[in-house]
């Protein structure tokens, strides 16, 4: 008998330490989820607080943001940045955002940038803006000047050619050593083509005798002709009659021989993207602030007597001019 309980009591002291054993394991177990429960929270807040720094941070970085703009080089390319710093001031000061000038060392080249995104505002031709727009969905005209909606350009002749002035198309310059601006000009090329094609049913390249030329900008035009480097060219009447005014045309020498029809041109282009960067509704300050604008410096840089409000509409008489004028060269 005694043995008997002597077995049981090995037996249930042996089942009670295995229970022991079991709940210690247990109780370490939970333990361990606790502390796993506790880690994973301290990791949640963290992503949390980084989130939040991302959120800041991203903020701060659209609050630095640089307006960028550019101009196609229609004269003296090495003082873009000088000419137009006005303008960069005066947006700076009037929307109270950074705002820097990106010079071009060409006429595409601005297109570019633009269509990259490496600028997002570019003071364009009537022919780089409408490029421009294709290229960037979304892209609006949105200021042009008061003289840009009937802008013009000059048919100039060296006086040595004994060319005058006349109400006509200046038949007698098929035979004379010729010279465009840029080929991707509006005043200096492009319309001047379509005029002569108009005039003469011809393309330039059939009209013209002997090879033409492109100076690259309208004040290398007028230089040229009044040197005698070449014998009749074309330029924006702006840059002639400014040039005449300033002492850097002598009308003795480079003489007025023919003006074109009026047509629309040069236009500040904005890129959609602007929206994103400074705020819904940019683009309409941005115009707001150009079309007020009274500032002397600024009008002076873009040679324009004031700003006005355009669209896109505005150049889709250049669009379609553009579909009939090409140049291989």
């Amino acid at each position: 008998m005694g043995t008997h309980y002597t077995v049981l009591g090995r037996v249930e002291y042996g089942m009670i330490q295995r229970i022991r054993n079991d709940i210690t394991k247990l109780t370490m177990k939970a333990k361990q989820i606790l502390m796993s429960a506790a880690l994973g929270g301290m990791a949640l807040s963290g992503l949390t607080s980084c989130g939040k720094k991302a959120e800041e941070s991203t903020t701060t970085d659209s609050s630095n943001a640089v307006l960028r703009f550019s101009a196609i080089p229609d004269q003296d390319t090495s003082a873009q940045a000088e000419l137009y710093k006005p303008v960069a001031d005066y947006l700076s000061k009037t929307l109270k955002i950074k705002v820097e000038f990106v010079a071009s060392p060409n006429y595409p080249a601005s297109v570019e940038k633009f269509k990259g995104g490496d600028v997002q505002l570019a003071w364009f031709g009537g022919v780089t803006g409408v490029q421009a727009r294709e290229a960037v969905k979304g892209a609006e005209a949105i200021i042009a000047g008061a003289e840009d909606l009937k802008f013009k350009s000059y048919f100039i002749a060296n006086t040595s050619t004994n060319l005058t002035k006349s109400e006509s198309f200046p038949e007698a310059i098929k035979d004379l050593k010729f010279t465009y601006g840029s080929s991707g000009s509006t005043s200096g090329c492009i319309m001047p083509s379509f005029y002569i094609m108009e005039n003469s049913g011809k393309t330039p390249q059939e009209f013209f005798s002997q090879d033409f030329g492109f100076s690259g900008a309208h004040d290398k035009t007028a230089e040229l002709v009044q040197n005698g480097t070449y014998q009749a060219g074309v330029l924006s009447y702006t840059v002639y009659e400014k040039g005449v005014k300033n002492g850097t045309i002598d009308p003795t020498k480079s003489t007025v021989i023919w003006e074109t029809p009026e047509y629309a041109d040069y236009n500040f282009t904005a890129h959609p993207v602007l929206n994103e960067q400074f705020g819904e509704d940019f683009i309409t300050k941005l115009q707001d602030a150009l079309a007020n604008c009274e500032d002397e410096a600024v009008l002076k840089a873009l040679s324009r007597s004031k700003l006005v409000k355009v669209d896109n509409s505005t150049f889709e008489g250049i669009a379609e001019v553009m579909k009939k004028v090409t140049f291989d060269k």
